[in-house]
């Protein structure tokens, strides 16, 4: 048990255990398995989480990152019934835990978000009424006020946890709000739904490719040990996704994406930037504006899936 401050620079980017299986969802549905959210330890101060897909088929990732001072949760889950998905139980519990072995006072959390889209903010209201806690608003105003960033889209805030110090920068193109957020404790770039092994909706598709541009050279001059997103959607079979609203993934691409795949996604996207739709690669996808057809594909897929798994005849991917 210590009261000393954690030392989060001299060996900065610390190596920690990321080697996982992650909960991907139950292979019937009256047979359920999974938790509703599986806590990943990369070292003690650092925490990824992961929803069920037997609570969302949305299944995203959450991040909890421990400072001297204060914690800081990334996104909250795509389920607000804490009945169903109680994210604050277990972030209460992570916090209790890391305090009984670094006593603080008055110890802050920050809950924030990659972007403000429903599956990454749904459980903030299980968090309104916790003590010593703050909510980052969803608008891109208050995000960027919060962060200290500024019109400057190229601008870097730093954000300080107690020596464990953030840098955040704005990567619109997916969501006006969204941010990317770089450890260098543990080397972790993380960037939500912008990058990840999953299909990369560009709402704003020049906005897009600007900020897959910033995180592209942003990464050039740092020690980013892994590229860390909100989803998994890709199967480990090339080209191939699992269809929106999938319930089971049993053979799903793995979460981490290294810095020379940052680099593939800024080159797919330059590649496509002319051609509206959806574009399908290696272990990601990439859809330049509405998509309006591959979309209705995706949830016609979504529904003959579903109607697969609920009565037992799945495929792999």
């Amino acid at each position: 048990m210590s009261r000393e401050a954690i030392d989060f620079e001299t060996d900065a980017p610390m190596a920690g255990q990321m080697e996982v299986r992650w909960i991907h969802g139950s292979a019937s549905p009256r047979h359920r398995t999974d938790p509703p959210i599986q806590v990943h330890s990369y070292d003690e101060h650092t925490f990824v989480l992961r929803e069920s897909k037997d609570v969302s088929f949305e299944a995203p990732f959450l991040y909890l990152l421990f400072g001297n001072q204060r914690a800081l949760l990334v996104d909250t889950g795509a389920t607000s019934d804490p009945a169903r998905f109680p994210i604050r139980v277990v972030i209460d519990r992570l916090i209790s835990g890391w305090l009984t072995h670094h006593p603080r006072a008055n110890y802050e959390l920050v809950v924030a978000h990659s972007h403000s889209h429903t599956d990454h903010r749904a459980g903030d209201a299980q968090f309104i009424d916790r003590p010593f806690t703050r909510i980052v608003g969803k608008e891109p105003e208050a995000v960027r006020g919060f962060f200290g960033l500024s019109e400057n889209l190229d601008a870097v805030g730093r954000f300080d946890l107690g020596g464990r110090v953030l840098e955040v920068f704005s990567i619109p193109g997916h969501h006006p709000a969204s941010i990317a957020i770089f450890d260098r404790w543990t080397g972790f770039l993380l960037t939500g739904d912008t990058v990840c092994p999953a299909r990369l909706y560009a709402f704003d598709f020049d906005a897009f490719l600007c900020s897959l541009d910033r995180l592209v050279r942003f990464a050039g001059s740092r020690a980013v040990t892994r590229v860390l997103g909100g989803h998994i959607e890709m199967s480990d079979r090339p080209f191939r996704d699992y269809p929106v609203g999938a319930r089971y993934q049993p053979h799903e691409k793995a979460l981490t994406m290294t810095v020379d795949r940052l680099k593939a996604v800024r080159d797919a996207a330059e590649a496509v930037k002319s051609r509206p739709g959806a574009h399908a690669f290696e272990d990601f996808a990439i859809y330049n504006g509405p998509s309006t057809g591959a979309l209705l594909k995706q949830i016609l897929r979504g529904k003959f899936g579903n109607l697969r798994y609920r009565f037992g005849r799945l495929s792999s991917g």
